[in-house]
């Protein structure tokens, strides 16, 4: 019979310690990963600093994947499993991004639309132009366009090229601007009927059909004031009437000449697919260039790649139109990169 010394074992002692040294923080990072998917999947980002976290959603699941199988390895089973149900709801918000879907053509007109942020216009405007001459663009959707931009563009030969124009320019980041090869009639501006950025709104006819642009740049969300002033952004261009439905305060089936067949919104957004006020805009009716091209990883700011790029440059089509080629480009003098799609109208009624 053995006899008791009365002195515990250390390692006796030591393992529940060790134990806990793990278990908690484990349990924690299973919270804090669970907490942003309910966010990410309800639509609950509310206020600074919770909507430009979100922009990083592909971030937070390439990350959320070691530490779950870290729990997993470690037998932490609760966390393990909240962890696994994490990665599960992000990456079905996240991964259809890179798979392509969508159709290619319509047998419509194609027409090759390329949007850029100048940067308060500090894209060298003969540079833009040769851009454009290269990649054989249509129409371009400019942001924070200032006046000098406007005429460098002009001075550089634009208008060789594109000869149309909708001037929504401005001071600093304000300014907008649509140029098209197509002729061109102003329709507005949503971002200055409510007093934020400038979002040119342009229509064009093509070949028997007519397409709006709009050059879309809600505030970005850098602050609380400016999150309410980006929700409100989003919100004007979600509640544009429909294409074929007529303008603001038009009575349904008044016969309206400026009513496009179709539309297609370019820009900075200052906003991904993971904000719920993104998909709203989407939700009425548009589908993401990227998504269709199997891309929408891309990020396309900050050009430098620092903090991590996010995609919040996009070209939206209307449902039922098609993309065929699709590319982010690089571009000096701004901090975003540009984005072409080369979108197909739907054939004429």
């Amino acid at each position: 019979m053995e006899r008791s010394t009365g002195v515990a074992d250390p390692a006796e002692g030591a393992r529940p310690r060790r134990s806990a040294a793990l278990t908690w923080p484990v349990a924690v990072s299973a919270g804090a990963f669970a907490v942003f998917a309910l966010v990410r999947a309800f639509g609950l980002e509310r206020g600074f600093p919770a909507v430009p976290l979100l922009a990083y959603t592909p971030y937070v699941l390439a990350a959320a994947l070691p530490v779950a199988v870290g729990a997993a390895v470690l037998r932490r089973w609760a966390s393990a499993a909240v962890l696994a149900l994490a990665v599960l709801v992000l990456a079905v918000a996240v991964v259809p991004r890179a798979v392509p879907h969508g159709i290619t053509g319509t047998g419509g007109p194609q027409v090759r639309i390329l949007t850029l942020n100048t940067l308060m216009g500090g894209v060298d405007p003969a540079d833009l132009v040769v851009l454009v001459r290269e990649r054989d663009v249509d129409v371009l959707a400019l942001q924070e366009v200032t006046p000098a931009l406007v005429e460098g563009l002009a001075a550089a030969g634009i208008g060789d090229v594109l000869p149309h124009v909708v001037d929504h320019s401005g001071t600093g980041v304000h300014g907008s601007s649509v140029h098209s090869v197509f002729s061109l009639t102003d329709l507005g501006d949503p971002g200055r009927e409510i007093g934020a950025f400038h979002m040119a709104r342009a229509r064009a006819e093509v070949s028997g059909r007519t397409l709006e642009v709009v050059s879309v740049h809600p505030v970005p969300p850098v602050s609380p004031a400016a999150v309410r002033a980006w929700e409100e952004g989003l919100a004007a261009v979600a509640e544009l009437p429909g294409p074929g439905a007529g303008v603001l305060g038009q009575a349904e089936g008044q016969d309206d000449p400026l009513k496009p067949d179709v539309r297609v919104l370019a820009g900075d957004f200052n906003a991904t697919p993971d904000h719920a006020r993104m998909r709203e805009v989407l939700d009425m009716g548009y589908v993401s260039a990227a998504r269709m091209a199997g891309d929408g990883l891309t990020g396309t700011w900050p050009a430098d790649g620092f903090p991590p790029r996010v995609a919040i440059d996009h070209v939206l089509v209307r449902e039922g139109m098609g993309v065929g080629a699709y590319e982010v480009l690089d571009v000096a003098g701004t901090d975003h990169r540009a984005v072409l799609a080369e979108v197909s109208l739907p054939e004429p009624r």
